[in-house]
C-alpha cells in the first residue's frame, strides 16, 4: 500500500488554486528566466573539466548533452503545462507515482539544488579571485584561503574556499530577508552574460587553429561506465550547465497562460543555450588548446582529483584551459584579449550570484511544498514574522552550501549535482507515459510530440549519462537516498498529509518569497 498513496491530480490542481502564487510571468519572461539559470556556472567554469575528460571532444559532449536535455524538455513541457504547481518532479511523481517514489524525486532535488548552489559558488569564487582581486586590485589571496585541501582535489597548499562560503551566505540571507530578484533584474543579468559570452565568442571563433583540435578524442567518445572520461563521460559532467531549464517548470504556478507558455520557455531556452554552448567550447578550444593532462597510463587525470591538483601547480601545466578556475577569462587573456577578459570575469562575478540565488530559491520552494503535504516537518516552513520569508529551511539550506562550496572543487560538485537531476529527469519521463496511458483525457494544450520515442529516449539518456559519471559521483545518490528513505519511514509516512486522509491542506498558507 505504500506505492499506492497517489496524490489525485485533481485534488493537486485545486490545492495549487487555493494556495495559489500570483501569475505575473509571460512566456518572454520564462525563456529569460530559463537562459537566466542555464547559463552560469556549467559554462563560464566547467569548460576546464569537460576538456580535462574530452580534449576538443568538449564539442560533441556538449551536443549530447543538449540532445539528451532536449527530449527531456519535452517531457517537462507536457506535464509542467498540465499540472501548474510549485514541485516541478516531485509534485508531478506524486501525482502518477504515488507518495514513496515522489518522496525520492524531492530528496534528489534537494541534492541537485542544494550541491549546484555549492557549485555556483565555487566557480564565482574562481572568478572574483582571478579577475577583481589579482587582475584590479593586483591582490593575491594566499592558496589556503581560496582551495580546498588537497586530498579532497583543492589546490596544495589548499584549505577553505573563503570566497565562495561568503557568496553563499550573503545570498542566503538576502533571500531570507526577502529581497528577491525581480524579472527585470533578471533580464538585465541575462543580457549581462549573453553580451559577454557572444564578445568571447566573436573574438574566439575567427582564431581557431585547427592543429588545436587534433587529436579530437584524446580519450574517446566513451570512457567506460563509472570512469568520468572521454566525450561521454564529459557530457555527464557538463549536463549539470543546462539543468536551469527544470527551474522554469517550478515557475509554472506562477505564469500566465502555462499551457502555452511553459513549454515555449522550457524549448526556447534550451535551444538558444545548446546553440551558445558549442560556439562557446569551439572558440575555447581552437584558440589556445583544450588537451586533457594524461596520467602515466595515457588516461587524463580525473577532473577535480589530487593528482589533476599536482599537475596543475606545475609551472608547464599552469597555463593550460584544463588548470584555469576562470576558463573564458584565462582563454581571451591567452590570445590577447586581456581587457576583454576582465570584463568578461566582471559579468561571471555580477552574475553568477543571481544563479545561486534562483537555486537556492528553487531548493525553498521544494521543501516548501514537501512541508505543505506533511513529508517534512511543518516548522521548516516556518514563515518569519517580518520577512515573510521561510527563513528556517533557507538558513539551514545556506549553511550547508557553503561547508560544500568551502571544501569541493567545482567538478566533483557538479557530478553530484548531476546524479540528482538525471534520476528527477528520468522520472518526468516516466510520470509522462503514465499520465498518457491512466488520465488521456486529461487536456493537454501541449502533447510531447512522438513521445513513444521521446519518453524511452529521455530514461535511456538520463540513466546512461548516469553511468558515465565518475563512480565516487554514482554512489552518492543511493547513499543519500538511503538516508531520506530513513527519514521518509522515521517521519513523513506517519505525517503525510494523504496517509491521514488530508486530500486538501488548509488554505492559510504563508507565502513564500517569489521572483
Amino acid at each position: 500500500m505504500k506505492f499506492a498513496r497517489v496524490k489525485p491530480l485533481d485534488a493537486i490542481l485545486a490545492t495549487a488554486k487555493k494556495k495559489s502564487l500570483h501569475p505575473t510571468l509571460g512566456w518572454f519572461q520564462l525563456t529569460l528566466f530559463g537562459i537566466g539559470c542555464v547559463i552560469g556556472t556549467g559554462i563560464f567554469v566547467l569548460t576546464s573539466a569537460g576538456a580535462q575528460k574530452a580534449g576538443p571532444g568538449l564539442m560533441l559532449a556538449f551536443a549530447i548533452a543538449g540532445l539528451i536535455c532536449i527530449v527531456a524538455a519535452l517531457c517537462y513541457a507536457e506535464i509542467a503545462a498540465m499540472i501548474p504547481v510549485a514541485g516541478s518532479a516531485y509534485t508531478y511523481t506524486y501525482s502518477v507515482m504515488g507518495e514513496l517514489l515522489a518522496w525520492t524525486v524531492g530528496w534528489a532535488l534537494v541534492l541537485e539544488y542544494a550541491v549546484a548552489a555549492s557549485a555556483v559558488s565555487v566557480g564565482w569564487s574562481g572568478y572574483f579571485t582571478g579577475t577583481i582581486l589579482n587582475e584590479f586590485f593586483g591582490i593575491t589571496l594566499p592558496t589556503y584561503l581560496t582551495a580546498g585541501p588537497l586530498w579532497l582535489g583543492g589546490a596544495p597548499g589548499g584549505f577553505v574556499n573563503l570566497p565562495a562560503i561568503v557568496i553563499a551566505l550573503l545570498v542566503t540571507w538576502l533571500l531570507m530577508i526577502g529581497t528577491s530578484e525581480s524579472a527585470k533584474v533578471n533580464a538585465v543579468l541575462v543580457a549581462i552574460k549573453v553580451t559577454a559570452l557572444t564578445a568571447f565568442i566573436v573574438l574566439t571563433v575567427p582564431k581557431t587553429d585547427m592543429a588545436n583540435l587534433n587529436p579530437f578524442l584524446p580519450a574517446g567518445v566513451f570512457g567506460g561506465f563509472g570512469s568520468g572520461i572521454g566525450a561521454v563521460g564529459a557530457a555527464a559532467t557538463i549536463f549539470f550547465a543546462y539543468v536551469g531549464f527544470d527551474a522554469v517548470s517550478t515557475a509554472a504556478e506562477e505564469t500566465k497562460n502555462p499551457q502555452r507558455n511553459v513549454p515555449i520557455g522550457l524549448i526556447g531556452s534550451l535551444g538558444f543555450c545548446t546553440i551558445f554552448y558549442i560556439l562557446v567550447a569551439a572558440g575555447a578550444v581552437g584558440t589556445i588548446g583544450g588537451q586533457p593532462i594524461l596520467g602515466p597510463n595515457g588516461i587524463p587525470f580525473p577532473a577535480g582529483s589530487e593528482e589533476l591538483a599536482r599537475q596543475c601547480a606545475l609551472p608547464q601545466y599552469a597555463d593550460m584551459l584544463v588548470c584555469s578556475n576562470e576558463a573564458l577569462a584565462h582563454v581571451l587573456r591567452e590570445i590577447g584579449f586581456g581587457a576583454v577578459g576582465n570584463m568578461l570575469g566582471i559579468a561571471a562575478f555580477v552574475a553568477l550570484p543571481s544563479v545561486i540565488l534562483i537555486l537556492l530559491f528553487g531548493q525553498t520552494r521544494i521543501f516548501f511544498v514537501m512541508a505543505r503535504d506533511g513529508l517534512l516537518p511543518e516548522g521548516l516552513s516556518k514563515i518569519h514574522p517580518k520577512w515573510k520569508t521561510p527563513y528556517v529551511v533557507t538558513a539551514i539550506t545556506g549553511g550547508i552550501v557553503a561547508f560544500a562550496a568551502a571544501f569541493l572543487p567545482v567538478g566533483q560538485l557538479a557530478d553530484i549535482a548531476n546524479a540528482g537531476t538525471l534520476y528527477a529527469f528520468m522520472m518526468v519521463a516516466i510520470a509522462v507515459m503514465m499520465l498518457r496511458k491512466t488520465d488521456p483525457n486529461r487536456e493537454r494544450l501541449f502533447r510531447t510530440p512522438m513521445l513513444w520515442l521521446v519518453g524511452p529516449a529521455t530514461i535511456a539518456g538520463c540513466i546512461f549519462l548516469f553511468l558515465n559519471l565518475p563512480f565516487e559521483a554514482m554512489i552518492v545518490l543511493p547513499a543519500w537516498g538511503a538516508i531520506g528513505m530513513v527519514i521518509y519511514y522515521l517521519y513523513g509516512y506517519k505525517a503525510s498529509h494523504l496517509g491521514k486522509g488530508i486530500v486538501e491542506v488548509p488554505e492559510d498558507d504563508p507565502g513564500v518569497v517569489s521572483h
